[in-house]
């Protein structure tokens, strides 16, 4: 939650009261403009094969990376794994995702994203470097949904990576996809940035 002061303030008796509201971060975030979400569609895997969808936080983005919460969705051909990296270096190539929105349509201009959410599928290595957090399941059908209320922070150089398989069903193909909601926020302070040999 945050404290806003609203201009409406009145007074009581001689004394100033400040008009106080209570807001989620979230909602916060997209009143000035910094909320986004977006998602990768068509991740095709199995056969062998893996997918993957990330958040990049490009060098020269002057903001941190918040993640708020991301989803797994659609698969229902086999049951499926999750993985959840921090700052790896997937394989295959990345695709930008042109699926991507501010979540305040209000404000003008409209604000642009500096993170860039990418994808690809059908890779055949797991992702190099980095920490893969932590893992989760799901069977055909189900959507997997995790709120991370900004605690998830990458800086400049950074990324959080989701990478799909199907390791209980692999003669299987698969798809789905994956959706994220994040902030940004500018560097006060710029720091050197992260660097984990990011070929991209």
């Amino acid at each position: 939650m945050f404290e806003l002061f609203h201009q409406d303030s009145f007074s009581h008796c001689g004394n100033f009261l400040p008009k106080v509201v209570n807001v989620p971060m979230e909602l916060y975030q997209s009143i000035k403009g910094n909320y986004f979400v977006g998602y990768a569609d068509q991740l095709s895997f199995g056969n062998g094969t893996s997918a993957w969808a990330r958040l990049y936080n490009p060098h020269d983005s002057d903001v941190n990376l918040y993640v708020n919460v991301w989803t797994v969705a659609d698969i229902s051909e086999s049951p499926f794994r999750a993985q959840i990296w921090f700052n790896s270096i997937p394989s295959g190539t990345p695709i930008d995702s042109d699926l991507v929105t501010t979540s305040n349509t209000a404000l003008t201009p409209i604000p642009q994203p500096k993170i860039k959410l990418q994808l690809s599928s059908e890779v055949t290595e797991d992702p190099k470097s980095g920490i893969k957090a932590f893992v989760r399941r799901g069977e055909p059908g189900t959507t997997l949904v995790s709120e991370e209320n900004g605690k998830f922070i990458f800086p400049p150089g950074g990324n959080f990576l989701i990478f799909l398989s199907n390791p209980e069903a692999p003669e299987k193909k698969a798809s789905g996809r994956i959706a994220f909601g994040w902030w940004e926020e500018k560097l006060s302070n710029p720091i050197h940035n992260f660097t984990a040999n990011q070929p991209f």
